[in-house]
This record gives C-alpha cells, structure tokens and sequence, in this order.
C-alpha cells in the first residue's frame, strides 16, 4: 500500500496516554476516490500543524477506490476540534456523497507505543 510516512510533528512526554485514530475508507466510484486523492494535501497540511497532534500517516489504494488514515492525538478533544475545523470539514462534508463505506477504531495507548504499526490500526478496523 503506497503510503504518506509516520511524520510526527510534536512528541509527547515519556509515559503520556496518547488517543490513537485510525480510519478506513471505501468510496462508490474511481471518481470519488481521485477526488479524494486531491484533497489529501491540503488535510495532510493541516493535520501536520494541528494541535495536539502527535503523529500521522495515510495510506492508500486509489484504484481499489480505498484509503486509511492513522494518527495519535493528545486527547479525543483534540483530534475532535481538527475534524471540525480548516481543510477537513470542508472536505469531509464534500466527500460524503462519494463514500461506499467508512470504518473508524479509536483506542488509548501510550507514547511509547508511537508510531502505531498498520498491522495494528487494520486489526482494529476490521
């Protein structure tokens, strides 16, 4: 899966309980997944400035029309007001019409558990 790297642009504490995000994501057509793929930058701008944000990643399958996200928070709150706010609600909304289906796991761990494997974050989707 072509993926965007783990980039991690705040790190929390040694032993800080960190909330982990992960995401799945299936649109209904070829067209909805490149329109995906064209929003990504401006989401993946602001998600590496957001924050509270301690790490992300995404990955992607365009031609199967399927796209993952995982990304580890400072707190529920935090990944809340970055859902709600610049590029991706915006983009959120736009997207909805497009989507077949939509998976989320939210889960704790700690700071030593980053970056959270995919091995993991796919587990918990399914």
């Amino acid at each position: 899966m072509p993926t965007l790297p783990w980039t991690a642009p705040n790190t929390p504490p040694p032993g800080t309980e960190v909330h982990v995000f992960a995401s799945r994501f299936e649109t209904r057509t070829l067209w909805g997944a490149l329109r995906f793929l064209a929003r990504t930058p401006a989401v993946w701008r602001q998600v590496v400035r957001a924050p509270g944000c301690y790490g992300a990643t995404l990955g992607a399958r365009p031609l199967r029309r399927t796209y993952w996200t995982l990304s580890a928070w400072e707190s529920a709150e935090a990944l809340k007001e970055f859902a709600r706010s610049g590029a991706h609600r915006p983009t959120s909304r736009s997207l909805a019409a497009q989507m077949h289906s939509a998976r989320f796991a939210g889960w704790q761990a700690t700071a030593e558990d980053l970056p959270v494997s995919w091995e993991d974050a796919v587990r918990r989707l399914t």
